[in-house]
């Protein structure tokens, strides 16, 4: 479905399910086999992924891969002898897998320099030259054929044996202004060489990639790392620079857009919290959730071993909310228990005695129901996980935290600002 040189395979193979694997083995062990058992064959170049993965990198960079990085310039032999340099750069940073290097050389081909000087003193134009080489390298229609509706043309052109065959080439003759016949080995210089299989380019100038896939870090910090590498180590001339690419891009725009929308999330937030309670303290007093809950977040991907990713970030916006709830569940009693009358002491044990039931149910309605996603390993897993942990490890603190600090917390404020608004 997409245009790609010869050089490029596409190997599906289709796994059973889960419950029928052998104990012990997961998807990691799989893909650690294979590239075991591949590796060995000389000049292969393998990066696994999965069909629908596969067709989404393509469509970010152009790119199989996680990650691509882009060289641009104008000499092909530099981009190659530059890409060499970066690929032996980003192979030293740890979490990088199926690294390689686009191969756009090692196409064999015949190629013919016109000396200038040599065909002006025949008198001949390279155009003439050049002409008659494609007449009998690459044929030229001179005519056509009709047999009755149809027509056909006739293209005349060396056998095919003739036309591989340098010496035959050399051999070729053109004909000067004064009539006269001399060779194209007279005029050229001709010889076989290695040259570049495709020339890729992109927004107008020609490309080289450098593609790899992340395994066991996060996406970001392996790029920062490269990034910081390559800068140190690599010198560009004038005209050649690096962009990256692959889901790294898709990545950073997601993480901006959500530098921009959480802030703001938050800060309605805030406002509505104040125009609920009609007091800078005790909003700022339920915004103290916010922290209780990230630490469980945090820790909770720390111990799975799960980074963080949009997934996690959009986890993190929910559980915000539900960590301000809670709060507002808390706090809100403890002032109609103030209104009453009753001692700051008293106030503090009885309205977090009572809101423990409410705030465990609120809480735990919210975890048992993203249990099923925290354990999952089937298909979206790797986007349903992050989110569960998310939500489920800042609960959990979130939970804890707020029926312990919380109260003493509204305490310690009443004492100082009671009276204050």
């Amino acid at each position: 479905s997409h245009p790609h040189p010869v050089n490029s395979a596409h190997i599906q193979i289709g796994l059973k399910p889960f419950e029928e694997w052998d104990a012990g083995r997961t998807k990691q062990y799989l893909i650690n086999e294979i590239r075991r058992t591949l590796e060995v064959y000389p000049g292969i170049q393998i990066s696994v992924s999965q069909p629908i993965q596969n067709m989404f990198d393509e469509l970010i960079s152009g790119v199989k891969a996680e990650l691509a990085i882009k060289l641009f310039g104008e000499d092909l032999e530099v981009l190659r002898t530059k890409g060499e340099e970066i690929k032996t750069i980003v192979a030293a940073v740890p979490g990088v897998a199926d690294l390689s290097l686009e191969q756009s050389f090692g196409q064999p081909q015949v190629q013919i320099d016109i000396d200038d000087a040599k065909a002006s003193r025949y008198g001949l134009a390279k155009d003439d030259i050049l002409e008659t080489i494609e007449l009998g390298i690459g044929g030229e229609v001179i005519g056509q054929v009709f047999q009755q509706t149809r027509r056909f043309g006739i293209l005349v052109r060396f056998d095919e044996r003739f036309r591989n065959d340098i010496d035959v080439i050399g051999n070729l003759r053109v004909r000067t202004p004064e009539g006269g016949l001399i060779p194209i080995s007279d005029v050229a210089d001709i010889r076989e060489v290695i040259g570049p299989i495709q020339i890729n380019r992109e927004k107008n100038q020609r490309r080289i990639v450098i593609q790899a896939n992340v395994e066991g870090r996060d996406l970001g910090s392996v790029v920062e790392e490269i990034q910081i590498s390559i800068k140190e180590q690599v010198e560009l001339a004038p005209g050649y620079f690096i962009e990256y690419g692959g889901q790294f891009e898709n990545q950073s725009r997601a993480m901006a857009r959500l530098a921009i929308i959480v802030p703001i999330t938050m800060f309605f937030i805030f406002i509505l919290l104040y125009s609920a309670f009609n007091t800078f303290r005790h909003a700022v007093l339920i915004y103290l959730n916010i922290p209780f809950a990230l630490i469980g977040g945090i820790v909770g991907l720390f111990l799975t071993g799960q980074y963080l990713s949009v997934p996690a970030s959009v986890g993190f916006i929910a559980l915000f909310g539900v960590s301000v709830l809670n709060g507002v569940v808390l706090v809100s009693y403890l002032n109609k228990l103030k209104e009453q009358g009753l001692p700051l002491e008293k106030i503090i044990m009885q309205g977090a005695l009572l809101r423990l039931r409410p705030v465990l149910m609120t809480a735990l309605v919210t975890m048992l129901g993203l249990v099923p996603l925290l354990f999952s390993n089937g298909i979206g897993a790797e986007v349903q996980r992050p989110l569960a942990t998310v939500v489920v490890g800042g609960l959990f603190t979130s939970t804890i935290l707020t029926m312990y600090l919380l109260p003493s917390l509204y305490g310690i404020i009443e004492r100082r600002w009671g009276k204050q608004i």
